[in-house]
């Protein structure tokens, strides 16, 4: 999603090593996001956003960004540098394991409270925890009212949430037929609309990954797909750390086939990036 279009005329701002080096590592430290290779990727993303902003140079932003920590400036940093990219079904094998085995024995052990804890961690844009919801809503069936199946899913990005929550999507060819009429409203543009029955079980909220994970109640699945890729290492095995005491015993933790745990990882491997207290 590069704000350089082929045949623009449109030159990039620089930014010394000093100011790259402090907005890597309030960065790094803050959200856990490595930006420590990625000093084109910040000039070229930024610097339209900076311009039009009425700043004169990186060095001025980031001193702003700094001593100020507004809300709408770092916003705009996480928005310009994070890419928030999902769709329905993605990674369909993964997803097979959650059907399969994972939703049979959380309802199993759920028998009598008939309540899950389930968490979409880096939501993004709402496609993972809608998907989460029809896989539920379709296993569940008419007793699907009887359960509490809400999902927690958040985000850093208010951008990324305010589109979940609208829940207006163009469909991929990977959606069912029978989603498309169950769970799905069509708009007269060719987009579809998420049904409110489906929209109602998600509860979106801002979070930093970064920060202690104090929710109610603890976890039976946690999926976090296609976050870590901007963390390094230690701070993978931190966060893996911090999600494994979140999760029940025998809970799961679900990340993405491009992704990987650290070698002293506290979960054992279930299938393919799919892990189990």
């Amino acid at each position: 999603m590069s704000v350089l279009e082929k045949g623009s005329s449109f030159t990039p701002m620089t930014i010394s090593e000093a100011d790259f080096k402090r907005l890597v590592t309030f960065m790094q430290g803050t959200y856990g996001i490595d930006l420590s290779q990625k000093k084109q990727l910040i000039t070229g993303r930024l610097s339209p956003a900076i311009r039009k902003l009425g700043y004169q140079s990186f060095g001025e932003f980031v001193n702003h960004v700094l001593e100020k920590k507004q809300n709408d400036e770092i916003t705009l940093v996480l928005n310009k540098l994070t890419t928030n990219y999902t769709f329905f079904m993605r990674e369909k094998e993964h997803l097979d394991v959650f059907c399969k085995r994972i939703i049979p024995d959380i309802v199993r052990r759920h028998q009598r409270d008939k309540c899950l804890a389930i968490w979409s961690a880096g939501c993004s844009s709402g496609e993972e925890p809608y998907n989460i919801t029809m896989f539920l809503y379709d296993y569940l069936g008419t007793q699907a009212k009887d359960w509490d199946t809400r999902i927690l899913a958040t985000d850093i990005s208010a951008q990324a949430l305010a589109k979940a929550k609208a829940g207006v999507y163009t469909l991929p060819d990977t959606i069912p037929a029978d989603w498309k009429k169950k769970y799905f409203t069509a708009n007269k543009d060719g987009t579809h609309t998420v049904t409110s029955a489906v929209r109602n079980n998600v509860i979106y909220q801002t979070f930093n990954l970064m920060d202690p994970i104090k929710f109610r109640r603890k976890f039976d699945v946690i999926f976090c797909r296609n976050v870590m890729i901007y963390f390094d290492q230690p701070t993978k095995d931190a966060l893996v750390r911090r999600f494994y005491d979140a999760t029940v015993p025998g809970g799961y933790l679900l990340i993405s086939a491009s992704e990987n745990l650290g070698q002293n990882m506290p979960y054992r491997r279930l299938a393919t990036a799919t892990f189990q207290k």
